[in-house]
């Protein structure tokens, strides 16, 4: 007979493995890829039958967790479905702790358990997406408008003392850069043996650029106080490297807090170095606006 405390470990994870075969099922309908799509679907199977076997010795019925599924789906199809994928395996690797911890439940779990390390090989090796492709030519975008950028703006805030005209020169600064930016890459991408396509690559950096300088301006539009525009402009920063950073961590499998201190110490770096520039341009110019 299963004590109380084991029953609800298990039911826990037969809810689990039902929600995770839906989620499988609904992300196979996102690939137009059959071949990869059989794969998916091969998981959600698999995720069904782990879900019996664990029904049978709970002796209860789950519903699946909508909210799971619902965030899954939706992160997989605005972030692409590498990311939603590898956040999803991440879930798994918690769960595999607490299959090891019920080995001696039932013969079967030996099983599970073997299933669901193989689910990760599997994923990897059919994921192949235009997004990590071209991940190189994002960071680019962004690394360069954040460090630019950012490292701009703040010279400016300190020389020109006023909110609206920094964001001014601070847009039409950025909208230049982007532009040469894309060149750049395009350029750049031409003269290299990779798959990528040069106007693909050039519309990715550029894009990127474009969207960080729109974020990092968005303090000096709306408020007039040039030292809050710096403080804010800082934080946002800031945030932009760790949701990226986040997002190629998960994608990519890299160390998290080693590439979001390698940009944010960059970014930081530059933007003090600007910070005395601005005030020696304003002292040795005599700018008073």
């Amino acid at each position: 007979m299963i004590v109380e405390e084991l029953k609800k470990k298990i039911v826990r994870l037969q809810r689990n493995e039902i929600s995770e075969h839906i989620i499988y099922m609904k992300l196979s309908r996102l690939l137009k890829d059959r071949e990869k799509a059989a794969v998916l679907e091969k998981i959600s199977r698999d995720e069904l039958a782990h879900h019996d076997f664990w029904r049978e010795l709970s002796a209860q019925y789950v519903e699946p967790d909508r909210l799971k599924i619902f965030f899954f789906v939706w992160v997989s199809r605005l972030f692409g479905l590498t990311f939603g994928l590898k956040l999803l395996e991440k879930g798994e690797e918690n769960a595999q702790d607490v299959y090891a911890n019920l080995k001696g439940v039932a013969a079967g779990v030996v099983n599970i358990l073997q299933d669901e390390e193989s689910h990760e090989h599997q994923l990897i090796d059919m994921i192949d997406e235009e997004r990590l492709l071209y991940v190189s030519s994002v960071v680019l975008g962004l690394n360069d408008a954040l460090v630019e950028l950012t490292g701009a703006l703040v010279g400016f805030s300190f020389a020109l003392q006023k909110a609206k005209l920094v964001a001014v020169v601070g847009l039409i600064t950025g909208i230049a850069a982007s532009l040469s930016m894309a060149a750049s890459e395009y350029l750049s991408t031409r003269q290299e043996e990779t798959k990528k396509d040069p106007v693909k690559a050039s519309v990715y950096t550029g894009i990127a650029y474009v969207l960080t300088v729109t974020l990092l301006i968005m303090p000096y539009l709306f408020l007039d106080n040039v030292y809050a525009c710096v403080a804010v402009l800082l934080a946002v920063a800031l945030s932009i490297v760790f949701v990226f950073t986040y997002y190629v961590s998960v994608a990519k499998g890299v160390s998290l807090k080693h590439r979001f201190v390698e940009m944010a110490g960059i970014g930081l770096g530059v933007a003090a170095i600007n910070f005395g520039i601005g005030i020696a341009v304003r002292r040795i110019f005599g700018i008073d606006l």
